[in-house]
C-alpha cells in the first residue's frame, strides 16, 4: 500500500473584516487614491485598487461598479475637500490681509496634502471626460464664488468684477502652490505663502472696503 501523500489544500478565499458600509467606502476610495495618483486613470486596474484595499474584487464592485465610477466619486471627495478649506479660510476672520493669507494657505495645504491627491483635481489624465471636466470646474467655481462674495460685500464691487479678482487670486493660488511642490525644500510653505499672499494683497488691497472708503 502506498503512503498517503500531503495534498497542498486550496488557498482560502480573501477574508476581510466587516466595515460599516460608510467605513467601507472610505476605505476603498483611499486605495484607489493611492493606485490613481500612482499610475493615472487609464493604467490602473480595479485589480490593482482592490489588492491596495485588502478586498475581493466583488467587494470593491459592490460600492463601484466600475472604474469611472470609483474614479468621479474620489474626484467629487477631492473637489469638496478643497472648496470647504477655502471657505473656511474666508469664514476665520474679518481681517481683510488675514483672507487672502488664509485663502492662499488653503490651496497650499491641499496640494501639500494626501499624497499628491490634488492631481486627481488640477492634472487628471481624463479631462476630456464630460464628467471629470464638470466635477472639476464645480469645484474651481465653488472656491472663486466663496472668495468672490468677500470681495463683493467689503468692497461694493459688482458679482462680475470679484469674480474675476477672485478667479485670480485663485489661479494665483493654485499656480503658485504647485510650483512650491515641484521644488519643495527650497523655500518653507509659511514663507511661500507669506510671499504670495503679499503678492496678493498688494493688488486686492487696491480696492479698499466701503467703510474704509467713506
Amino acid at each position: 500500500m502506498q503512503p498517503s501523500r500531503d495534498v497542498p489544500a486550496p488557498p482560502a478565499p480573501r477574508r476581510t473584516a466587516r466595515l460599516p458600509r460608510d467605513a467601507r467606502r472610505l476605505q476603498l476610495l483611499r486605495a484607489a487614491q493611492d493606485v490613481f495618483v500612482a499610475q493615472g486613470f487609464h493604467a490602473a486596474a480595479m485589480d490593482d485598487i482592490a489588492d491596495r484595499a485588502g478586498v475581493s474584487k466583488p467587494v470593491l464592485y459592490q460600492h463601484f461598479p466600475g472604474k469611472r465610477e470609483l474614479y468621479l466619486a474620489l474626484l467629487e471627495q477631492q473637489v469638496d475637500e478643497l472648496t470647504e478649506r477655502v471657505r473656511q479660510a474666508m469664514a476665520a476672520t474679518e481681517d481683510n490681509r488675514a483672507r487672502v493669507d488664509a485663502a492662499v494657505g488653503a490651496y497650499f495645504d491641499f496640494i501639500d496634502a494626501d499624497g499628491e491627491a490634488f492631481r486627481l483635481v488640477f492634472e487628471s489624465d481624463l479631462r476630456n471626460d464630460a464628467e471629470v471636466r464638470r466635477i472639476a470646474d464645480r469645484g474651481s467655481r465653488a472656491c472663486i464664488e466663496a472668495i468672490a462674495e468677500v470681495i463683493a460685500e467689503d468692497t461694493g464691487t459688482d458679482r462680475e468684477r470679484a469674480l474675476l479678482l477672485s478667479a485670480g487670486l485663485t489661479g494665483l493660488a493654485e499656480t503658485s502652490a504647485r510650483w512650491w511642490l515641484a521644488g519643495k525644500g527650497t523655500v518653507s510653505r509659511d514663507e511661500a505663502v507669506s510671499l504670495m499672499s503679499a503678492l496678493a494683497w498688494r493688488g486686492i488691497s487696491g480696492f479698499p472696503r466701503r467703510d474704509d472708503a467713506d
